[in-house]
């Protein structure tokens, strides 16, 4: 890490001040801590809620399932609560610190006439938090799914502020930002492309899932990276009671998982895998163009820990995935992910807890040109150490502060021949980039009063471009002025600084409450793209003397309010975001298999800004929520659209979700999703012209057109067939009333009128039936 870092007088005066506060001495008071579980399988309830009513006073459970509460010495009466389980209640006699691991069970029955007197407010009015999403893995896997897959990023699209990338597309777009500005997570490993299928299918097998959590903009300190989100995705632990082996057998694909106890109570294994079999289809027709073609991926979730003492727990686990497509002997291109998680926690007290992890994360991918004996190959490879400390300084006050260094390799583009005369050039540079990215951080949670809560935190972040290679400054028409060489580890350039972020929540009664947030983000790795969903062969860059790190601000503000004992929740939130550094191909750009693409490339600024209304009912047979959103995403570069404002392409001004989930009994579950948004913004010819005796369309206004309104309902039924929910068969239904919704308009000469241009729609999915067969045992 920079040593500039520690020589910032800002943030050293905000260290010590943090230290002060957390070091102030507590008069006769005790600490109550320990892992809250799911207790059937062992697994860890991350976010559980710990609360005293005599006190008004809580925790929540954090990411490993640990919770410390301080409280004076007395008798009370604690509750453990976490949606979807059987809430428990403690009577302690807390004369001591205490530490007490407790297990929930999962609900059995309608609890909705249950009332627990005292208890805080939900979530959606308490917590100081904003700009947050959590959806549990029971609720998504109650979906209506596509193709029969469990799919977390198509659920979390139903969300107001997340918007799909496209028809059937795992991508999406949060608050305004692009593609590559969410930094999405699986235990702490960063995932560069999260789909399958070029974006039909996400790489998260919901088998394999414990908990997700997304965070739009208003990111902890603790996070970095990324300028619009961080979806931080938890991988179950495995259950360290019983052997189980579940999974499910769908039209397209199949799952596998086993899970079970290393040592009964101390640890614990889990492996899932999935694969999809077009391929075998394909190769029982009589067509050869499909008999010797590929089409299929699989993917390996992995997962191990074990209790070490008291004290400590370790981790490890990893994921590998693949993607296969292949056009008979012609043309192939396949990809994939590789991560892999180290973990070791320690509690060196009862307050003090540490977190130490080791991620590795590999993203590649090859387009083989068999006819050539050539290859296209491009990646990123990140090694990453973190450490994050917790420090429960009381009842009202709990510190967070860490380090975080990355060690980034990327592959932009190397172009391989084979089976050729030539003989190799070994004096040939390394195409490869190379940078360090490293931050340090402090937050913290204070309650000030029963109405006043305050996050706040600081991180510092700092990125360093190495050698060897050579680096270009360029004219404003792309063109090379200059070129300087650098050798191995040379220092090439560097940036840095800080980004606060700070939150308030004023509890205006125990239904309702007041919140505003703010927070700056600076990202350094960028994703080059000329597709509106994103494919494989996108190519990600690191900020250089060139490319400058993008940044945003963001403001937002939001009223929460619940109904009928926490019945039913609503919010209103507002935001505004301010982006810098904005990255755009120049009209006309040359980006195929181009060494100097960064040429091709125009800096502006943007703006998003936007209103999300959020209506859920969590209680009742029924069950379900209503999101919209009301929105604009704007670009301003000054050398596209002759410098004025023009809409981003994931600029879309409505977007509504209505979704149900409706259970009559213990034995029948049915669900539907109705979504509506308003057409992107794309660029369509103007006019046309003749060249050379060829009509050719001609562009003006940058994204200035609009695709049609998309609309479509999902319905899904599910039958549990025996008293084990995994064993269930699931009916979907995706498209159910066979909206023809475009996908692309293409213009090209027309054929029946000779001299003029034709708009061409081309639709994806009408009715797409599916059918799942899950089991357990």
């Amino acid at each position: 890490m920079s040593l500039s870092f520690f020589s910032h007088p800002l943030l050293r005066q905000g260290f010590v001040a943090c230290w002060l506060l957390s070091a102030l001495p507590v008069a006769a008071q005790v600490t109550l801590s320990g892992y809250v579980r799911d207790g059937q399988s062992g697994e860890v309830l991350i976010g559980a809620t710990v609360y005293v009513p005599a006190l008004k006073k809580g925790a929540y459970a954090n990411e490993y399932g640990y919770y410390a509460l301080t409280l004076p010495p007395g008798n009370y009466e604690v509750y453990y609560r976490f949606v979807g389980f059987e809430p428990d209640t403690l009577r302690l006699a807390l004369d001591a610190s205490q530490r007490h691991d407790v297990h929930l069970f999962i609900q059995q029955v309608n609890l909705e006439a249950v009332e627990i007197s005292s208890r805080p407010a939900d979530d959606n009015v308490a917590a100081n938090q904003m700009g947050v999403s959590s959806l549990s893995i029971q609720e998504v896997k109650k979906l209506p799914v596509f193709f029969g897959e469990t799919d977390i990023l198509k659920s979390i699209q139903l969300l107001p502020g997340v918007k799909s990338a496209g028809e059937g597309s795992s991508g999406f777009y949060v608050r305004g930002g692009g593609l590559d500005q969410n930094l999405i997570l699986l235990d702490e490993a960063p995932v560069y492309n999260a789909s399958h299928l070029l974006g039909f299918f996400s790489v998260f097998n919901g088998d394999a899932i414990n908990s997700t959590q997304l965070y739009k903009g208003n990111m902890p300190a603790s996070y970095g990276g990324r300028l619009s989100s961080t979806l931080d995705i938890r991988m179950k632990e495995g259950n360290n009671k019983n052997y189980h082996v579940s999974g499910g057998l769908g039209l397209i694909s199949s799952r596998l998982t086993a899970e079970g106890p290393i040592v009964a109570d101390e640890g614990s294994f889990m492996i899932s895998g999935r694969r999809t079999y077009a391929d075998i289809f394909l190769a029982l027709s009589s067509d050869s163009a499909l008999s010797n073609s590929q089409l299929y991926f699989y993917d390996l979730n992995a997962k191990a820990n074990y209790t070490l003492g008291q004290h400590d727990h370790l981790y490890i686990s990893g994921y590998f995935g693949r993607d296969v497509m292949g056009f008979r002997d012609q043309f192939g291109i396949n990809w994939g992910n590789a991560t892999g998680t180290l973990r070791w926690n320690h509690l060196f007290s009862d307050k003090l807890f540490l977190n130490s992890s080791f991620t590795f994360s590999d993203y590649d991918y090859q387009i083989n040109f068999n006819a050539a004996n050539a290859a296209i190959s491009s990646g990123i490879r990140d090694f990453n150490w973190k450490e994050d400390f917790s420090y429960y300084a009381g009842s009202n006050h709990s510190l967070k502060w860490g380090l975080n260094a990355i060690y980034h390799t990327f592959t932009p583009g190397v172009v391989t021949f084979e089976n050729t005369d030539t003989e190799p050039d070994t004096d040939q540079q390394d195409p490869n980039r190379y940078a360090l990215e490293t931050a340090a951080y402090f937050s913290g949670d204070w309650s000030a009063s029963e109405q006043i809560k305050l996050s706040y935190g600081l991180r510092y972040s700092n990125f360093s471009v190495l050698g060897p290679g050579d680096f270009y400054t360029f004219d404003p028409e792309g063109n090379v002025l200059d070129t300087l060489s650098y050798s191995a580890g040379e220092l090439v350039t560097h940036y840095g600084g800080l980004e606060p972020r700070l939150s308030a929540t004023w509890i205006l009664g125990s239904t309702h409450s007041l919140k505003a947030a703010y927070a700056r983000n600076r990202q350094y790795v960028h994703m080059l793209s000329n597709s509106t969903s994103g494919t494989p062969a996108d190519v990600w860059l690191p900020s250089s003397t060139q490319i400058k790190p993008e940044i945003a601000d963001q403001l937002s503000l939001g009223y929460f309010r619940n109904f009928a004992n926490n019945g039913w929740e609503t919010s209103v939130e507002l935001y505004y975001k301010k982006l810098y550094n904005q990255i755009e191909y120049r009209d006309g750009a040359d980006i195929l298999l181009n060494d100097l693409v960064e040429g091709q490339l125009v800096f502006g600024e943007g703006q998003a800004y936007g209103a999300e209304f959020f209506v859920k009912k969590t209680t009742g047979q029924l069950t379900g929520w209503v999101g919209y959103t009301l929105s604009r995403t704007l670009r301003q570069f000054e050398d596209i659209n002759d410098g004025n404002p023009f809409p981003a392409r994931q600029d879309r001004i409505h977007d509504l979700s209505v979704v149900a989930v409706y259970d009559p009994g213990p034995h029948w579950s049915f669900s539907g999703a109705w979504v509506y948004r308003a057409g992107d913004a794309v660029t369509f010819p103007s006019g046309s012209y003749v060249f050379e005796g060829n009509v050719l369309p001609l562009y003006t206004t940058r994204n200035g057109y609009r695709l049609p309104a998309y609309h479509r309902l999902d319905l899904s039924a599910t039958w549990y067939y025996s008293g084990n929910k995994d064993n269930n068969l699931n009916l979907s239904l995706y498209n159910a009333y066979g909206r023809k919704n475009v996908y692309t308009i293409d213009f090209r000469p027309s054929e029946t009128n000779p001299g003029s241009i034709e708009a061409v729609k081309t639709y994806l999915f009408r009715w797409v039936p599916s059918v799942t067969w899950n089991f357990a045992f």
